[in-house]
């Protein structure tokens, strides 16, 4: 055979080193235009979000002086021991995970219903699709504004009625007593989270083929042995990302907390983890502790997202 048709130059052998060298010449090329549309929010990204949660864990180890950063102090972990130590923050971590234990499952459960419901055909179900979510799209300062004056303890609604229907006999001050304002609150928590969830399973319930179900009517099972045999067991995925979505949510609860105190009438023991930390930050000038109980914070929502994740997750997946 002639060598000159078996040489690897004749041949195009791609296994030599210069036409490896070539083809990652051509894709790098072929890249360049991606990275460059990529380079801007890049650079968004870290000097707004990277660069200030850097920063934010360098200010946790010291007394931090805003005015003079200069004479700032190094302290180590203090800040982190202060804060666990404190009884105000942990009333704040009892609080919060109040919240997240009410409505997490509320919202779950009147999600749930709502996107049964909707997933039927009937006249009128796109207005309904619209009107459940919109307390979604609505700003937390209007919705809990709006709560604030539903559960105002002198001319509030919902005083009101329980006056005409003879369960009270006095006006409940909701918004004054550090317990009883986790009342709106969690019930504001559910309402506005509701409309989302329902959304979410909804896209669920519309993945789950309609053979299944048409099957199962006819071998005779009922409503509720196609929702307990079919719909539940097929979105399981669904609720493991919703738990987990809901849970992180629950936990930085931050807004209607502020909002609802804004004339500082609550005791601290009031108090939710974010709340506790814009007060120690801003009120109190505490930037080193405030920013120590933001990062224990996030410590906390990694470890309970982790373990619902592993929890939640399929059997088949564990093994």
């Amino acid at each position: 055979m002639n060598s000159r048709l078996t040489s690897p130059t004749l041949r195009g052998d791609t296994r030599s080193p210069k036409a490896a060298q070539t083809r990652r010449v051509a894709r790098f090329k072929g890249q360049l235009g991606a990275y460059l549309f990529l380079l801007p929010g890049a650079f968004l990204f870290i000097a707004f979000i990277v660069w200030p949660m850097l920063y934010s864990l360098h200010i946790s180890f010291y007394n931090w002086k805003i005015v003079h950063p200069e004479q700032s102090v190094y302290i180590g972990f203090q800040n982190y021991i202060d804060a666990l130590t404190d009884p105000i923050f942990q009333r704040s971590v009892l609080n919060t995970l109040l919240y997240g234990l009410v409505t997490v499952p509320g919202q779950l459960v009147f999600g749930t219903l709502v996107a049964l419901l909707l997933n039927d055909r009937f006249p009128g179900r796109a207005f309904f699709r619209t009107v459940y979510y919109l307390p979604v799209i609505t700003s937390w300062v209007i919705v809990t504004s709006l709560f604030e004056y539903l559960f105002n303890g002198q001319a509030g609604l919902v005083n009101f009625i329980l006056q005409s229907v003879g369960l009270i006999h006095a006006p409940i001050r909701w918004l004054a007593d550090a317990r009883l304002v986790m009342v709106p609150l969690t019930l504001l928590g559910i309402w506005k989270g509701v409309g989302w969830t329902a959304v979410i399973v909804l896209a669920g319930l519309q993945s789950i083929p309609t053979q299944l179900y048409e099957a199962a009517a006819i071998d005779g099972a009922n409503l509720r042995q196609r929702l307990r045999r079919i719909t539940l067991p097929l979105l399981r995925s669904t609720f493991v990302f919703l738990v987990v979505v809901l849970t992180i949510g629950a936990l930085n609860v931050y807004i209607s907390g502020l909002l609802i105190d804004r004339a500082g009438s609550l005791q601290d023991e009031a108090h939710f983890v974010l709340t506790w930390m814009d007060k120690q930050t801003f009120e109190n000038f505490n930037f080193g502790q405030g920013a120590a109980i933001s990062y224990l914070l996030t410590l906390v929502v990694f470890v309970v997202s982790l373990i619902q994740i592993r929890l939640l997750q399929p059997e088949s997946d564990n093994s």
